[in-house]
């Protein structure tokens, strides 16, 4: 037969149409009559997953999965019986299965060669994740398979160290990429810690520190405050690269900020050495992993805080009723050897009145140390007296210089006496030293640390009294303030950091190495003394903090006229209430001792009788009420004061004190006695409550 002039030459050949048959762009299958495959290009191959020669004499059914080959043999003998072409894009919801079981969805032609005389059927397959659009489809569902999967890891642990590990693994196998690393913004804000990666670079390892600055890349994300992509690392000028990038062959990077409660905290970084193009849907992926990473983190902070809390609560609640229980045996000692102190028969035993001195230093050693403890659990009342703010400074300071480090300059602007303010002494010295002992914690290289004293006739504006901490206004009721600074030349604080500093349980501090609390002890100290504090700081030059605290008014001196020695009034008539015996007796000892009269009772229920006429007996005159706050089982001593002035108006009331559980979260409306005491205190005490009434 004569060829036609538009022929291609060998297109009669058998070589020709396998030539034709294997460069076709689709994966093309030729199949029988019974369904098995006769023909296979290498695209279909591919495909497949087969190699060469694997498909041929394979039934098709092997490329349908098992759950639909039932249904494709019936379609196949159906469509064998009435064969018509079928182009593509009819259905778009078919799916082959590969030779390792993975499946892969399809779209297929049909083209039945049975009007030619052949019984075959040609199969054109084509992967429809080659189209763009469902490529990306495909790429979004992958990303959000990736997402579940860490969502569901984050509902289960309760861990956020497993997240930090998982993360990354997951990001860059998601991305196709060589390294991530998880950044993590210290307390101080003036660094960043590897917390997580893989593939990590020298410099880049977990657990070292990077410089917060904006030339540095986690830096840059946390002055942006946004995701950014980085198409050429050799061509990047936002921030500085490091040499160990490009040395490494990086070439491209995504990177979002994690933020917590609309904080910058870190960064989630995913660096390729391979050029590709990160889009918007890689930036929500790492946006996605971003939210439940830093979710994690800060549910963990949180449940840490709050057992934080409950422990603190515990160790409480431990030590303020050991602090009452050892404050009452320490009364005991300490007044049996203030008894044995004065007994003739050692007035000339040198001694023996040693050993009765140090007796007595060790019972004050012990007495501060219930009092440190009661400090801690927060369980003290605050006792103000007139405070002498220069001395407290100057004696403050002098301690200091022995104990803090040597490359610390100590400095004191104040007078050597005055001015005075109205405080506890005792937490005053405590608030002080947190302050102190937080800047030397902010200079360890060493620094300057200044101490200030002044008088203020007002608050600075902004600043009020609570009126919750006792009636007050700005300017201390017409006394003024006296300002107390302290001021370092330490790393300074964000502005982020100083508005959360005065919060319980936030520190900068590494992990054991602080509790949060000191500051915050100091804010509630200065606000329960109805005063105020403020904090003045700056990165890298330095912090002052500055308590206000309120001068004494005219009648605030009393405390100070009454000499070392007080003589309570002879014959003056106590009605003693407390339920330990020991310490009764001790207590009556020294009344007696100070020409008093006393009717000790043990509980506020034997005592009431005592102090009601229409009792059926006669009352008993009083000129004061000397009573424990806890008295065991029965009434508390605050209550049994309230009824005994209701039964007696006007009688002078004093209580004593080693602390009571829920008696004293705020000060009773009586003169306090703490226990243990002396009997001069105990002398002291009664003649203000008597002046007093």
């Amino acid at each position: 037969m004569p060829r036609s002039k538009h022929a291609l030459p060998g297109i009669d050949d058998l070589t020709a149409f396998r030539a034709l048959f294997a460069a076709y762009p689709d994966a093309l299958l030729v199949v029988d009559a019974d369904g098995d495959i006769v023909l296979a290009n290498p695209h279909a191959e591919a495909l497949l997953g087969y190699g060469p020669g694997e498909l041929h004499g394979l039934p098709v059914e092997e490329l349908v999965p098992a759950s639909v080959r039932a249904r494709h043999a019936a379609y196949r003998h159906g469509y064998g019986e009435n064969p018509q072409p079928r182009p593509m894009g009819t259905q778009m919801d078919l799916v082959a299965r590969r030779r390792d079981g993975s499946e892969v969805m399809v779209e297929i032609a049909l083209s039945p060669l049975q009007q030619h005389g052949l019984p075959f059927v040609v199969a054109a397959v084509r992967g429809i994740g080659a189209y763009p659009r469902v490529r990306q489809a495909l790429l979004r569902a992958h990303y959000a398979e990736q997402v579940a999967q860490i969502g569901r890891l984050a509902v289960d642990t309760r861990d956020p160290t497993v997240l930090l590990a998982q993360v990354p693994i997951v990001a860059t196998q998601a991305l196709d990429a060589d390294i991530c690393v998880i950044f993590l913004l210290e307390p101080n804000g003036l660094e960043f810690r590897v917390a997580g990666g893989v593939n990590l670079l020298p410099g880049e390892q977990r657990g070292d520190r990077l410089p917060n600055r904006r030339d540095t890349p986690p830096g840059h994300i946390l002055a942006s405050g946004r995701p950014f992509i980085v198409e050429d690392y050799a061509a990047e000028t936002r921030f500085v690269v490091p040499t160990s990038y490009l040395a490494a062959g990086l070439t491209c990077a995504v990177a979002v900020p994690l933020s917590d409660r609309g904080r910058i905290v870190g960064a989630l970084t995913v660096r390729s050495r391979k050029r590709q193009r990160f889009g918007d849907d890689e930036v929500r992926f790492l946006d996605s992993l971003s939210s439940l990473l830093t979710t994690s983190l800060q549910r963990a902070q949180t449940e840490e805080q709050l057992n934080h809390s409950q422990r603190l609560e515990s160790v409480g609640q431990l030590t303020g009723g050991i602090a009452h229980d050892f404050n009452n045996l320490l009364t005991v000692i300490s007044g049996n050897l203030q008894v044995l102190e004065d007994l003739p028969a050692l007035a000339d035993d040198v001694f023996g009145r040693q050993m009765l001195a140090a007796a007595s230093r060790a019972t004050r050693r012990a007495a501060d140390l219930t009092s440190k403890l009661l400090a801690f659990s927060r369980r003290q009342v605050l006792q103000p007296s007139t405070v002498d703010a220069g001395a407290l400074l100057h004696a403050l300071t002098g301690m200091l210089r022995r104990t803090l480090d040597q490359r610390i300059h100590i400095s004191v602007d104040a007078p050597r006496h005055g001015p005075h303010c109205l405080a506890d002494l005792s937490q005053l010295e405590s608030a002080l030293l947190n302050v102190a002992i937080n800047a030397r914690d902010a200079m360890p290289d060493g620094g300057t640390l200044a101490f200030q004293c002044r008088p203020c006739d007002a608050l600075p504006p902004g600043l009020d009294v609570d009126p919750a901490d006792g009636e007050g206004d700005r300017d201390g009721g017409g006394a003024g303030y006296v300002a107390i600074s302290v001021a370092d030349t330490g790393t300074g604080m964000s502005a982020s950091i100083r508005e959360r500093a005065f919060e319980p349980f936030f520190t900068t501090k590494e992990a054991g190495r602080g509790t949060g609390l000191g500051l915050s002890t100091v804010y509630g100290f200065a606000k329960q003394s109805r005063g105020a504090v403020t904090i003045d700081s700056t990165l890298g030059v330095g912090t002052t903090i500055t308590l206000y605290l309120p001068r004494p008014g005219a009648a605030a001196g009393d405390d100070e006229t009454l000499p070392e020695s007080a003589d309570v009034p002879p014959g003056t008539r106590v009605l003693l209430v407390e339920d330990d015996a020991e310490v009764r007796r001790i207590a009556q000892t020294f009344l007696e001792a100070l020409g008093c009269s006393v009717t000790p009772c043990a509980n506020a229920e034997q005592a009431l009788p005592l102090l009601a006429a229409d009792s059926g007996d006669a009352a008993l005159p009083f000129d004061l009420l000397l009573s424990d706050i806890a008295l065991g089982a029965g009434m508390r001593g605050t209550d049994f004061a309230a009824e005994a002035e209701r039964r007696r108006p006007g009688l002078p009331v004093l209580l004593m004190s080693g602390y009571s559980s829920g008696v004293l979260d705020r000060p009773p409306p009586w003169e306090l006695l703490h226990k243990p005491f002396t009997r001069s205190q105990l002398a002291r005490a009664i003649v203000r409550v008597l002046k007093s009434a």
